[in-house]
């Protein structure tokens, strides 16, 4: 008899989230699914993990339908605990998703949806984060449906060590998806903002946020391929060494 592949779907925007539902339902049909998530959204966490306190796991009820497991830590910390802890280090492969909004660009870099699948490539397994381009009533079917076929694919080819593949889903029907395109990261920089404002005993506190100021989607990147109405799938690698500039830097004969 076949062991059914064993699959892990994590996500930042917590365990009752809608396109956690979606993914885990499409890819049941690829495998068996553990779904292990932060117990509240946990989104830009990027790739926090919890050294001072202890994690728990707590099985709830998915208003979806199912259960799944409760964690009251990061979306890397999810992906540990659950390899590790759950799985008993029986995972063959680590999805992360559907994101509500899409991570293009320097979102990666704040995003705890592809920093939970750093995680799962840094525990030496293959690795997918999901996002559907849109914040405004997203439609997850198309990318849970797609992400499934892809994910059968991984499972049979593999994927290289410390490389992990970063999705994007324009929020289309599937029959206006004009294909799928393997892209660069793009540029996608925010303006810090610090807004200052008082409770009503008269103390301080701030909101952060930001607006973009540069969005360049040039031929190729991740954002050009979703203003174009398709799929980009961005191969990323762990390795953040800039090794053009290192050669530059050698050549300052620092001492």
């Amino acid at each position: 008899m076949t062991t059914r592949p064993r699959i892990l779907v994590t996500n930042d925007d917590g365990i009752y989230a809608e396109g956690l539902a979606a993914l885990r339902d499409a890819l049941a049909e690829v495998g068996a699914v553990t779904v292990v998530a932060p117990e509240r959204p946990r989104s830009a966490s990027g790739h926090a993990i919890t050294l001072h306190k202890p994690l728990r796991i707590e099985t709830v009820r998915i208003p979806w339908g199912g259960e799944g497991c409760a964690v009251n830590g990061t979306p890397s910390d999810c992906v540990v605990l659950g390899i590790f802890a759950i799985m008993g280090g029986r995972c063959d492969v680590v999805v992360s998703g559907i994101n509500l909004g899409p991570n293009l660009g320097e979102d990666l870099t704040y995003s705890g949806t592809v920093s939970a699948a750093m995680e799962g490539a840094i525990c030496g397994k293959p690795a997918i984060a999901v996002s559907v381009a849109d914040y405004e009533r997203p439609d997850y079917g198309p990318a849970a449906r797609f992400t499934a076929r892809l994910v059968a694919r991984v499972l049979a080819e593999g994927l290289p060590r410390d490389t992990l593949l970063n999705v994007n889903v324009p929020n289309l029907p599937e029959a206006e998806i004009l294909g799928v395109e393997i892209t660069r990261q793009g540029k996608r920089r925010y303006e810090g903002r610090v807004e200052r404002r008082q409770d009503p005993r008269g103390r301080d506190y701030y909101w952060l946020g930001g607006e973009i100021i540069e969005d360049i989607a040039g031929a190729g990147s991740d954002g050009d391929a979703i203003m174009q109405g398709k799929i980009s799938i961005t191969p990323l690698h762990l390795d953040l060494t800039s090794h053009a500039f290192a050669k530059t830097l050698k050549g300052w004969a620092l001492r």
